[in-house]
């Protein structure tokens, strides 16, 4: 029998988690996944065979990297709206439109131009997330975590680059209205090793009523 936390989160079908590198979206997709007993769809960053190259050459491999994974998630979201395809909830740890919001950082303006083409040609078949959940954090706390996870490839990310990802994501954010946000401010906030603070958000989803609601104890509300 599920639980009134639980319960309380059966109408969301698909919770997507999204935020900037290191902010913790996979390790909470997976819980969140365990605890409903939904089903993951991740990224698979590590088949990008240009990803490795774009941390090391950034101009040079922006736009291969970008492709690749324009259509990998193509490949994962679409599967959303195939009937039979998923019988349970779903959480994924990125939204489709996080492709757009890279592509925007880190490609030219040339190389943008023929992006847009494509992403514009796609996005229309994408299905919506119910509910996104959008964690943030200062950027020396996502160095801080970054550099905790040791994935070599990621200690090459700069502090200034982690910034303008953040601004990029609270730009696209504050006029996003295809899916109900919680934003979360993770700074001193760890539901995945505080079982406290793992409650309070259970707590905290399952009383969400969005469409916009910002999660940070002890802070007042700061999305209308």
């Amino acid at each position: 029998m599920s639980s009134p936390v639980s319960a309380g989160l059966e109408r969301f079908r698909h919770i997507a988690i999204e935020g900037p590198i290191g902010v913790g979206k996979s390790s909470l997709a997976r819980r969140l996944a365990a605890h409903l007993g939904a089903e993951t769809m991740m990224e698979q960053a590590g088949e990008n065979p240009f990803l490795e190259r774009f941390y090391a050459d950034q101009s040079g491999y922006a736009f291969q990297t970008q492709v690749f994974f324009l259509f990998q998630r193509l490949r994962q979201v679409r599967s959303l709206a195939q009937p039979g395809m998923f019988s349970q909830a779903v959480v994924s740890d990125f939204v489709f439109a996080k492709d757009a919001i890279f592509a925007r950082l880190n490609l030219s303006d040339e190389e943008y131009g023929l992006y847009s083409q494509m992403y514009g040609q796609v996005a229309p078949q994408v299905p919506q997330p119910d509910l996104v959940i959008w964690l943030q954090a200062p950027t020396a706390t996502l160095l801080q975590r970054i550099q905790r996870r040791a994935i070599a490839m990621e200690q090459r990310i700069a502090a200034d680059y982690l910034q303008r990802l953040a601004d990029a994501y609270a730009g696209y954010f504050e006029g996003f209205d295809a899916a109900p946000v919680l934003a979360v401010n993770t700074e001193h906030f760890n539901p995945i090793e505080r079982e406290a603070d793992w409650q309070a958000l259970l707590d905290r989803l399952a009383g969400f009523r969005g469409p916009r609601e910002f999660f940070d104890p002890g802070a007042a509300p700061r999305l209308a």
